[in-house]
């Protein structure tokens, strides 16, 4: 019988094969809009809690804040003290990431803090942060994080969505204009409305306060140095989320540049609104984290 339990083996392994192929193969689970909120909402909850045992992760996820790589739970993780109401979400479907601006505090001290969740089969793959206090000598002294940035969560108007390529493309025209000093020349549309909000103040636009406060007339220094990395591409809601270090520009201290996370809001081939969560940091600060697109 030596030929049957031959043949029982090789169906065995035979089988076996094929289930491994079959599991191979199988796809991963799409987190949906509803999922990527909600893991963004159960991130801020863990660390307002200082727990990140509350988070559904996929082993030992990679943690940097503000370019470190840290342990999840290091960091902001071990000074929060609670969260405020500010809060806004960029939801990438197509890459799986939820990323957002949201507010929390350290005591009475405002954080602003950026977040990038980067999932898989439903759960927190990788977190990348940018971290910003507002402390009393800080350059920006907020008074818009009581309340959403304007059309920056309207819904988009029919007919005007635009593909996810134009979407990047339009945005990047605000890293053109910056790098030679001038949007006109840059190329970038800007809507009658856009208006721009930095680290919680009006800077650009309706509510900025000063006598040249316009999109295209307000004065910008050159950032020849400037890059950028697509960190997330909310289609649906018409956002995108750049990465941006500014460059040297002997304007934020000798070897500094500003690092941000900018969210656009593009839809008819214009920016409607842009916020942007921003910090000073040295000039060579590199992304570690690979480009949504």
């Amino acid at each position: 019988m030596t030929w049957l339990r031959t043949i029982r083996t090789a169906g065995a392994g035979l089988a076996a094969l094929v289930a491994c192929v079959g599991a191979t193969a199988a796809p991963a689970a799409t987190c949906e809009r509803t999922c990527l909120r909600d893991l963004v909402t159960r991130y801020v909850n863990a660390i307002v809690a200082r727990d990140p045992a509350k988070l559904p992760t996929t082993g030992t996820p990679r943690f940097t804040e503000n370019s470190q790589d840290l342990k999840l739970g290091e960091g902001m993780w071990t000074t929060v003290t609670g969260k405020g109401s500010f809060r806004h979400d960029y939801l990438d479907v197509k890459k799986q990431i939820a990323a957002s601006h949201v507010v929390l505090y350290e005591g009475q001290t405002p954080v602003l803090y950026s977040v990038l969740l980067r999932v898989r089969d439903g759960r927190i793959a990788g977190v990348e942060t940018l971290v910003d206090k507002v402390l009393p000598n800080s350059r920006f002294k907020p008074t818009e994080l009581g309340k959403p940035v304007r059309g920056l969560e309207d819904a988009l108007p029919a007919g005007a969505r635009m593909t996810r390529a134009d979407m990047i493309r339009t945005a990047l025209t605000y890293t053109q204009g910056l790098k030679v000093g001038n949007f006109t020349t840059g190329g970038t549309p800007f809507a009658d409305e856009t208006y721009r909000v930095e680290n919680g103040v009006v800077t650009a636009g309706e509510g900025c306060g000063r006598a040249d406060c316009g999109m295209y007339t307000q004065k910008i220094w050159a950032h020849p140095d400037i890059m950028a990395s697509v960190a997330a591409v909310d289609e649906e809601n018409g956002t995108v989320l750049l990465w941006m270090n500014f460059g040297d520009t002997n304007s934020y201290g000798p070897g500094n540049a500003l690092l941000t996370f900018e969210a656009f809001k593009v839809w008819g081939g214009k920016i409607h609104a842009i916020n942007a969560f921003l910090h000073v940091m040295p000039v060579a600060t590199q992304r570690s984290w690979p480009a949504a697109e």
